[in-house]
């Protein structure tokens, strides 16, 4: 199944149909399919593909070991980018949009949910789903576990194990609906019906996937103190931007995540404030200056059309896309040099609630569709004939065409200094914990205890720049801060843990080890083993013994980039 949808048996019961299989670039071969007499336009045909579907990329297997109740198996499909051309034979593109319907029965003690408008359970286990609006491809999603539910919001429940759908509850009652609402006021009516959460088994690689109707999400922001209930904003505005209004091509990938890194941060602005917004996207900008910096400014995944067909392209670097997996493209810069460009098209039009508007316009005329660059760009030069008078398209270093072809760094950045309001606070008083005397009075005079998560991010990361701190500092810091040193919440206890492991505080390793025991996210793992593994002696220790402990319970492909991390490969 990896190399192709199904079995190899494709037809009908009633007659059998010719087809052959051919190589497409490295990931999946295409199923053709010779008709038996030629159709005439508008004929409706109905074709019948009997195939099986088991190890594909795109299905996973959990065994208990790998879920939070550690009894029952799991399984859950992943079709982003291209993966689902091994869950069932399909148009994987996200050029073709169609409804769905399926029929899915499980064994007893086991629920079925899917990305879909409406379901039912039918006798004998068995669940059917219909998805009532057309989607591509990558957004049909299946779950099968032991999984309950419980209500959240008037069109919202979130779904999780038995053992976690309390906290689930608790954590996300009422809020869902708050920013779903502003997401509506700001780009118009949600047309999913539902919007419900399915918090995945701790294993779950990935943050969180927007399917329709039913978000994947990373168990991770289950933080008992509703810390890091924002970061749905990012899934809920997939909603307009990627669901609704689709990127005809994972070359211009930006048109989904540059728009919903934007979207994201309006509604942000209206629920927490522009300060706070500025902060979180400071913090993007950040990953994005790493990001080019560890590549190279130059490289040609750092623009935002990218060339990625099975033609491809050679750089004059000699750097082939020929036949790229979309997936191996995923980085930074559709998503935060993405946002720079639509914050650059709301800097021309110079006038928020216009381009509030606009954005609302532009979704209303191409919902459902899936577009390009050049429909978005020239919708926004219809919109606004005045700009399009004046050429704005092309003035001199920040031409449409620069912004799309050219890689490196944005050519215009969104002013964050409302951002600095809660910055510099956060920067002054990491400067005072790297100090070789401590001035306690002045550390006790900021209160930290009101600082929402990414100002404490923001000054956490300060602390691991300036590590390793002056002997005895990061002990005294943990003893003031127990709202950082004992926070549950997964952003904090990463930044927590590498701040242990860069100062060497084994007293403290017990926390780097349970948390790399409670959950399996890529984004958290890969980092900590890394550090552990270029650390002390005792650090690698801690890596090897917490690796055999838990390499059971993580995503294969999270076990393999371990491995490699470890040198076990």
């Amino acid at each position: 199944p990896a190399d192709g949808p199904g079995d190899g048996s494709a037809g009908s019961p009633r007659q059998p149909l010719a087809f052959e299989s051919r190589p497409f670039a490295s990931y999946g071969s295409a199923l053709h399919i010779d008709l038996p007499q030629p159709l005439r336009t508008g004929q409706l045909l109905t074709v019948e593909i009997d195939y099986e579907a088991g190890e594909g990329p795109g299905v996973c297997w959990l065994a208990p070991e790998q879920t939070a109740g550690k009894q029952k198996p799991y399984m859950y499909t992943q079709g982003q980018a291209v993966l689902n051309r091994s869950f069932f034979p399909c148009f994987d593109t996200p050029s073709v949009k169609s409804t769905y319907s399926a029929t899915v029965t499980v064994p007893e003690g086991f629920t079925a949910v899917m990305s879909a408008t409406s379901w039912e359970k039918q006798k004998d286990n068995t669940f059917v789903f219909k998805m009532s609006q057309p989607i591509p491809s990558y957004l049909i999603a299946l779950a099968v576990g032991d999984i309950v539910s419980a209500e959240v919001g008037p069109r919202s429940h979130v779904w999780a194990e038995p053992c976690l759908v309390e906290a689930a509850k608790k954590e996300y009652d009422g809020v869902i609906e708050q920013f779903l609402v502003v997401g509506e006021k700001l780009f118009g009516p949600y047309v999913w019906g539902r919007y419900d959460i399915l918090f995945m088994p701790p294993s779950f690689p990935f943050g969180g996937m927007e399917n329709p109707c039913l978000t994947f999400l990373t168990p991770c922001l289950l933080a008992g103190d509703r810390s890091l209930v924002d970061v749905v904003i990012h899934e809920i505005s997939h909603s307009w931007f990627g669901n609704l209004v689709t990127n005809a091509s994972w070359g211009e990938f930006w048109l989904n995540e540059g728009f919903t890194m934007y979207a994201q941060r309006r509604i942000s602005t209206e629920v927490y404030g522009s300060a706070y917004t500025c902060l979180e996207a400071a913090t993007g900008r950040a990953l994005l200056r790493q990001h080019m910096d560890s590549t190279g400014e130059e490289h040609p995944l750092n623009r935002l059309r990218v060339v990625i067909e099975p033609a491809g392209e050679v750089t004059p670097d000699g750097f082939s896309l020929a036949g790229v997996n979309p997936d191996d493209t995923y980085n930074e810069t559709p998503y935060e040099k993405g946002y720079c460009f639509v914050s650059y098209l709301a800097h021309l039009v110079g006038d928020q609630s216009k381009f509030d508007a606009f954005l609302q316009a532009y979704v209303n005329h191409f919902k459902f569709q899936s577009i390009t660059a050049d429909d978005t760009l020239g919708f926004f030069l219809e919109y606004f004939p005045e700009l399009k008078e004046k050429g704005v398209d092309s003035i001199p270093g920040l031409e449409f065409d620069r912004w799309l072809n050219t890689p490196g760094w944005p050519p215009f950045l969104p002013d964050l200094s409302p951002g600095q309001q809660l910055m510099k606070p956060a920067e002054e008083l990491a400067e005072l914990w790297a100090a070789d005397g401590l001035n306690m009075e002045a550390i006790e005079a900021v209160d930290i205890m009101a600082w929402r998560t990414y100002q404490l991010v923001y000054f956490l990361d300060q602390v691991l720049q300036k590590s390793p701190l002056p002997a005895g500092n990061v002990e005294r810091l943990s003893k003031i801060y127990p709202k950082i040193s004992k926070s549950q919440n997964a952003e904090l206890r990463l930044r927590w843990c590498q701040i242990i492991l860069k100062n060497n505080l084994e007293a403290e390793y017990s926390k780097v080890k349970d948390f790399l025991h409670s959950q399996g996210k890529q984004k958290y793992t890969l980092p900590l083993y890394r550090a552990m593994w270029g650390g002390s002696e005792a650090a690698q220790a801690l890596a090897m013994e917490t690796f055999s402990a838990t390499a059971a319970q993580l995503h294969v492909n999270v076990r393999n980039y371990v491995k490699k991390i470890l040198g076990l490969e």
